[in-house]
């Protein structure tokens, strides 16, 4: 299962037995109100409890309170996808703005980073192997999500992750980050510098809009290139702490016990809550240290860096962008 959330062509898919006029129905007469319903909903997402527990709490049973944490799953998917929403060309452009104020980056829409969580599903026979589930995500300076695919498997490389989503087909059909370009000198030649995004974590390709640091024995002491991969490590920031944040609610922070598709739901669900804090300036959830989440993330280290070896997609064009970067970012440091 998959969960696409952002403003393109491709806003939100998710498998076809999702859909349908079972979304909101109940199973059966539940006598609880609205708020009952929204808050065991909420009680499962921020704490994580298992349903006996949630069920003695709430006086329930097992199978409503899951009935209802589904269903605000459902809703939000939903009716509420749009408080995560790729910006618009003029939007945009504070995006980029903020970014170059932090970083000395010009032209960055906001930062590509990729988290896995460790699945665990119901047991049956023969047993299932925990599986990592990974989830893209953009970011911009403030973490507010941009743009979430959730349900790609764990295991398979940043690259290859990227290049299968609906994101990439996106840009490089020129639906999305299509604004006209920045026009910048590089060694006395004219270059046009397009929108792009920073790949925030190991494995990602170097391509037109997708930048990555230079390798480390290429970015010599006080050169260009360490003073973009400088840059660069602090516009990853706000991306890591997101994908951090995503943690602190209690169903993601640590193995999901559930079926791959209810986790995608989980991490659905818990995005667009994210960015609905943030757009009321409560700022609670977010995560105040990301050590421990990059630790966390370590393990699984050896799937983002797959296939970058055996890449072939790095182009001259894409090149002579990062350099260009290099020159100015240094040039405003």
């Amino acid at each position: 299962m998959a969960v696409v959330v952002s403003s393109n062509s491709r806003s939100f898919d998710v498998e076809k037995e999702e859909r349908g006029a079972e979304i909101g129905r109940d199973p059966l007469p539940l006598n609880l109100t609205a708020g009952s319903r929204l808050g065991i909903g909420l009680f499962r997402l921020a704490k994580g409890l298992d349903y006996p527990e949630i069920s003695t709490r709430f006086g329930v049973p097992v199978s409503v309170a899951k009935f209802c944490v589904k269903q605000l799953c459902r809703v939000l998917c939903t009716d509420f996808r749009f408080w995560i929403s790729f910006p618009n060309p003029n939007e945009l452009g504070s995006v980029s703005q903020e970014f170059e104020g932090l970083t000395g980056l010009p032209h960055c829409c906001g930062v590509l980073h990729c988290t896995r969580f460790e699945v665990v599903s119901p047991p049956r026979d023969p047993p299932s192997p925990p599986s990592p589930v990974a989830a893209q995500l953009v970011v911009d300076s403030s973490c507010r999500i941009l743009s979430v695919a959730a349900g790609f498997f764990g295991r398979k490389s940043n690259s290859r992750i990227v290049k299968s989503s609906s994101l990439f087909q996106d840009i490089e059909e020129g639906t999305l980050l299509n604004s006209p370009p920045v026009k910048a000198m590089n060694n006395g030649v004219e270059v046009d510098v397009k929108q792009y995004l920073v790949g925030g974590g190991e494995g990602y390709p170097l391509l037109p809009w997708l930048m990555v640091p230079f390798a480390a024995e290429e970015a010599a002491t006080s050169s260009n290139e360490e003073s973009f991969n400088v840059a660069i490590d602090v516009t990853k920031i706000p991306a890591i702490r997101t994908a951090a944040s995503l943690r602190n609610w209690g169903v993601l922070d640590g193995p999901v016990l559930e079926e791959v598709k209810v986790a995608v739901a989980y991490i659905g669900a818990c995005s667009i809550l994210h960015n609905g804090l943030l757009m009321r300036e409560d700022f609670s959830a977010l995560a105040g240290e990301i050590e421990g989440y990059q630790l966390q993330q370590q393990r699984y280290r050896e799937f983002c860096r797959l296939d970058l070896e055996n890449d072939d997609s790095i182009t001259e064009k894409a090149l002579v962008i990062r350099s260009t970067l290099a020159t100015m970012v240094k040039k405003n440091s």
